[in-house]
């Protein structure tokens, strides 16, 4: 194998990890900074910190990526496969942030795998691929929908009788720790993903054994860039997910992200299922806002928010597949 070949890929999975954490910042924090909770330079190193923290936390999800989803050829036509789809999931990152839109660096990962295994000739675990992705990725934000307008309805219930300018500075405060649960399983789940990428890469370098624990450099460098990544910020994704689709106030931030983080940890540790941040947190927001009243939700920008979330998987897919091709002729 190819020591250049295996560098590069495991540089381009950093990579990725790096526009994970700036375009999936704001799913840890845009609640917190447009209720005024947190100041954004404060928010974003909170959440860097417990980014960091969350990564260590497990590896269920990281053997999910790594075993679950592609079979995976040793040789230097798997590592063209991984780079690819690699390069498929940035260039889909980059695209979304460009344009505001808190798509899921997670799908645009496993499609660009599936895309680059399907390029590649190697064969797609579609159980896996189904049960692990497909399913999740429809029933998660549906989970995240109704429980955050139950939490709301619950929060609204239990203080009903308070000073609601008082109640709202007591949320203020308590949102500092239910955004930095948020950032806690944002790490337990997105750093796992890429430590599961780069598993892969050493499995077809005939470097490790999937039957080996994870490497402590690999849980190391991975939760490093995601951290990088998260403080340098996605600033355009904040407003969408801050302001855009509802004007927050506390008690519904907190109720957003406890919700968010609580999905997280459960998909985590009970499923092993490497579910979208993205749409955890960003469904929870529709449920909580639909609280206040139904209209209260901009539909409309949800509506190209959820658009983006079905075609991210295919589009990713697609870019994986012509930079297999593309690397293939070049370098044959």
């Amino acid at each position: 194998m190819d020591t250049l070949a295996l560098v590069v890929t495991i540089g381009v999975a950093l990579g990725f990890t790096y526009t994970n954490g700036f375009h999936d910042s704001a799913n840890a924090i845009a609640t917190s900074v447009s209720t005024r909770a947190l100041t954004p330079r404060a928010a974003l190193a909170m959440a860097a910190v417990m980014n960091l923290a969350g990564a260590f936390l497990g590896q269920g999800v990281a053997k999910t990526v790594s075993e679950g989803l592609i079979e995976t050829p040793t040789g230097s036509r798997g590592m063209t496969i991984l780079f690819a789809g690699l390069v498929g999931a940035i260039v889909w990152n980059l695209i979304t942030w460009y344009f505001g839109l808190p798509s899921s660096s997670s799908h645009a990962l496993f499609g660009g795998l599936v895309g680059a295994a399907l390029a590649g000739g190697t064969d797609v675990i579609w159980k896996g691929v189904l049960e692990k992705v497909v399913i999740p990725m429809f029933l998660s934000p549906i989970v995240g929908l109704i429980v955050g307008y139950l939490v709301m309805v619950a929060i609204m219930w239990i203080f009903r009788k308070s000073n609601p300018h008082k109640a709202k500075r007591g949320f203020r405060l308590a949102q500092t720790v239910s955004a930095a649960a948020m950032a806690l399983g944002h790490g337990l789940q997105d750093a796992q993903k890429t430590m599961g990428v780069v598993v892969m890469a050493l499995v077809i370098a005939n470097l490790e054994d999937f039957s080996d624990p994870i490497p402590i450099w690999v849980k190391i460098v991975c939760a490093l860039m995601l951290s990088l990544g998260t403080y340098a910020g996605g600033w355009r994704i904040m407003r969408t997910l801050g302001r855009k689709i509802i004007e927050l106030d506390p008690p519904q931030g907190f109720a957003a992200e406890t919700t968010g983080s609580a999905i997280l940890y459960t998909t985590s540790y009970l499923f092993q299922a490497p579910v979208s941040t993205t749409h955890v947190i960003t469904s929870a927001i529709m449920g909580v806002g639909a609280t206040k009243r139904v209209n209260a939700v901009r539909w409309g920008v949800a509506k190209n928010i959820i658009l983006g979330w079905f075609i991210t998987m295919p589009a990713a897919g697609i870019v994986a597949a012509v930079s297999f091709w593309l690397v293939d002729v070049i370098f044959g």
